[in-house]
């Protein structure tokens, strides 16, 4: 269910990240090395990036496969950021809310993707849906589980939590309504990436000089390519990572009502 990527470093052209590499995201649109769920990422593709000096990100996404829109690859040769987030998606309903439910989602500074599944979607969601405003229901951009998942974390980011407290509270919510749920996710506001693992796989590079790179899957089989444990948040900056526990809510006795 998708593959995503996550970049911070030294401005490169979006094709060095994207379609260069060996394994790169462009090529797990058709040929994922450690994709648990699904085999080909077909049904729409988005990268989002941020220009020097603007904290707004631009973001360009299409329905369909990556390898069917000659203007990507144009666009990946000439645009060139330091802060990069991109998904190629595999869609749970096939056709559903097509551009619109292209990752990344976007809402202020923050581009968002979500690789996985909320396990009996819409139904296990119910509990959750008192949680968020009316106005934010209204504002969904697709009717997807993703869709969904980002609303939570956008309303817990303007709440005030961070990026870390954000995705986790949405992930132990999930988990705790829709069990057998998939949520990594991937957060970034072009400073910061923060990732939660969580029931499908997520790596990690970084490296001074060369900046940080947090996906799916490695694009290449530099050993430099760590996995992040499940259950896992993980903070990344330019210069390194930070990882923290994701509890899982089966384990915990009780917990506080949610505000």
């Amino acid at each position: 269910m998708c593959r995503h990527l996550a970049y911070l470093g030294p401005e490169e052209p979006l094709g060095r990240l994207l379609v260069e590499p060996p394994h790169s995201l462009f090529r797990q649109s058709w040929a994922p090395r450690r994709q648990r769920y699904g085999t080909v990422n077909a049904d729409g593709f988005g990268v989002g990036w941020y220009a020097p000096g603007d904290p707004v990100p631009a973001r360009y996404r299409r329905f369909g496969p990556i390898w069917a829109d000659p203007s990507f690859t144009d666009l990946a040769r000439v645009v060139r950021a330091g802060a990069v987030l991109a998904a190629v998606r595999d869609a749970t309903r096939a056709g559903a809310d097509g551009e619109a439910a292209a990752a990344p989602f976007a809402a202020d500074r923050w581009l968002f993707s979500h690789n996985g599944a909320v396990a009996g979607w819409p139904d296990s969601a119910a509990p959750l849906v008192s949680v968020l405003p009316p106005v934010e229901l209204l504002s969904l951009e697709a009717r997807t589980d993703s869709a969904f998942v980002w609303a939570l974390v956008l309303h817990r980011l303007r709440l005030g939590d961070d990026p870390a407290g954000a995705l986790g509270w949405a992930v132990r919510e999930l988990a705790e309504a829709a069990p057998a749920s998939r949520l990594n996710l991937l957060l970034t506001d072009g400073t910061t990436i923060t990732a939660t693992a969580w029931g499908d796989s997520l790596w990690y590079r970084t490296e001074p000089g060369t900046g940080t790179v947090v996906a799916s899957e490695p694009y290449e089989d530099d050993p430099l390519w760590q996995e992040v444990p499940d259950r896992t948040v993980l903070t990344a900056s330019r210069t390194g990572v930070l990882f923290a526990p994701l509890e899982d809510p089966a384990s915990v006795p009780s917990k506080e009502p949610c505000t």
